[in-house]
């Protein structure tokens, strides 16, 4: 349905989930979270589709986390907050363990959330433009589950600069970082990403795909479980903090915020 905040449809064997939010910049919102959760368990059971791919409609891939939305969580109690969080680490969780691979076609940028979106997939493509950055302590949030994933992507140097800066960074960079797999122009990025993903169909047996990804996953099953239920604790507390409801009230009356 075109007014669905994610778009599915599956070409040559490739199921493309589309983020249908251009007019919030594809922000995270309880919907959106659950229809991405929900066609990613689509694409799953589909057997017409053996690769995903996630994109997005508008000039950027994913804001993150809806800041409108973001104010109302300051009313939230604890466990409401919890169970939230626990929202986005499915989702997140959804595409690492997903028997399929998923591939992050980044044609815009990628921010706070939405940065952690793009990474968590297992191939990232993005255009040269794309611009990527956690930049949630600027807004006295936490990038807590994020940076479950993001310290064993990277390490916990390049972590820590990353996610306590806050600051963004170039596509380049990120392909530098290995945050993403490749940069790819803006007028070949989806034959680009058709090619990569047929060749994984033709030329890959499925089964393979799905237990190559599993062996990659084992090896950190047991750390990155304990390490998510510590970061949703972390986020639900974070939200009840003076710094979260300044932050979130200075972002969006559009003041710069002196911490």
């Amino acid at each position: 349905m075109e007014n669905s905040l994610v778009l599915y449809k599956v070409e040559k064997r490739i199921a493309y989930l589309t983020l249908n939010r251009a007019e919030k910049r594809n922000a995270f919102n309880p919907d959106l979270v659950k229809q991405l959760t929900d066609a990613l368990l689509k694409a799953q059971d589909d057997e017409a589709a053996k690769v995903v791919v996630i994109k997005a409609n508008g000039e950027v891939f994913s804001a993150g986390a809806d800041l409108a939305y973001m104010q109302q969580l300051q009313h939230f109690s604890y466990d409401e907050n919890v169970a939230d969080s626990n929202n986005l680490k499915t989702l997140f969780e959804t595409i690492r363990t997903l028997s399929k691979v998923v591939i992050a076609q980044v044609e815009g940028h990628a921010i706070a959330g939405g940065c952690g979106l793009a990474t968590i997939c297992d191939v990232i493509f993005a255009v040269p433009e794309a611009k990527f950055g956690y930049t949630e302590v600027k807004l006295g949030f936490v990038p807590a589950i994020v940076s479950c994933y993001l310290v064993q992507k990277t390490g916990e140097t390049l972590a820590k600069k990353l996610l306590l800066s806050g600051e963004l960074f170039t596509a380049d960079e990120a392909l530098q970082y290995n945050l993403i797999t490749y940069v790819t122009k803006a007028a070949d990025i989806c034959q680009t990403v058709e090619n990569f993903a047929l060749d994984l169909c033709n030329n890959a047996s499925g089964n393979s795909l799905m237990l190559t990804k599993q062996l990659i996953n084992q090896a950190t099953k047991t750390w990155l479980g304990d390490c998510l239920t510590n970061a949703v604790s972390i986020n639900a507390k974070t939200r009840e903090s003076e710094d979260f409801k300044r932050g979130i009230g200075a972002f969006l009356a559009k003041e710069k915020i002196n911490w």
